[in-house]
């Protein structure tokens, strides 16, 4: 009798045993599916993330691209010895839509006869009565220095000569731009390599609304980033 109860102890014992390692198992079993189930999902955020992040970079770059700044590239010698061929440029497309321009300043501007963009400097403002004769610039019957030409006008000097060209429209006003009066909604505008620069001595005043904006900033070549002087 107690040898039999033993043995169905013994038997009872084998079949909890076993049911516990079975339950162990499969608790063991869901617990890895449970652990690499979130992985998928995990990797599938991960990507619509850099999704997002890579949309709204590109939408930055719109935004910056075409509302607040520009490149731009120096061609040609009208701007010498303050600018070069090749260099590249900076513009800041906002600051009109907040003020109009100053003297000194240098502009990108579009020629729709030409179909291409200039950068000239800012001689004359809305209202402002201009004269140029020589090396010598009044505004308002006042004679103005520029110091950004001064090194190219010394330099002349020593050689007995004028900065500027003696051609048509080497002055201002002249024969193609009679009025020395800037209008409203306009700017005179001029190279600061007064001998080689096709700026509104020939081509006139230039409206505002064709205007791109300021140049602020020279970012190419490395050697020669710099922010752009507005003086």
């Amino acid at each position: 009798m107690d040898q039999q109860q033993r043995s169905n102890d013994e038997s009872q014992e084998l079949e909890k045993g076993h049911s516990e390692g079975g339950q162990s198992a499969n608790a063991a079993r869901s617990e890895v599916v449970a652990a690499g189930a979130p992985s998928g999902g995990r990797a599938k955020n991960e990507i619509v993330e850099w999704v997002k992040a890579l949309a709204i970079a590109a939408l930055l770059v719109i935004v910056i691209r075409y509302f607040l700044f520009s490149p731009f590239i120096v061609d040609g010698p009208s701007m010498q010895p303050n600018f070069h061929t090749g260099e590249r440029l900076i513009v800041n497309k906002l600051i009109y839509d907040i003020r109009e321009p100053k003297r000194g300043e240098v502009l990108v501007f579009h020629v729709p006869d030409q179909n291409r963009d200039f950068i000239k400097r800012v001689i004359g403002v809305p209202g402002d009565q201009v004269k140029y004769e020589g090396d010598n610039l009044y505004i308002n019957g006042v004679k103005v220095e520029e110091p950004y030409l001064k090194e190219s006008i010394e330099a002349a000097k020593a050689n007995g000569e004028i900065f500027n060209n003696e051609g048509p429209t080497a002055n201002f006003p002249n024969d193609r731009v009679q009025s020395d009066t800037v209008p409203e909604d306009m700017v005179l505008a001029f190279g600061d390599n007064r001998r080689n620069s096709q700026d509104s001595r020939a081509i006139g005043y230039i409206p505002m609304k064709e205007i791109v904006g300021r140049a602020d900033v020279v970012f190419w070549p490395l050697k020669d980033i710099s922010f752009v002087k507005h003086e």
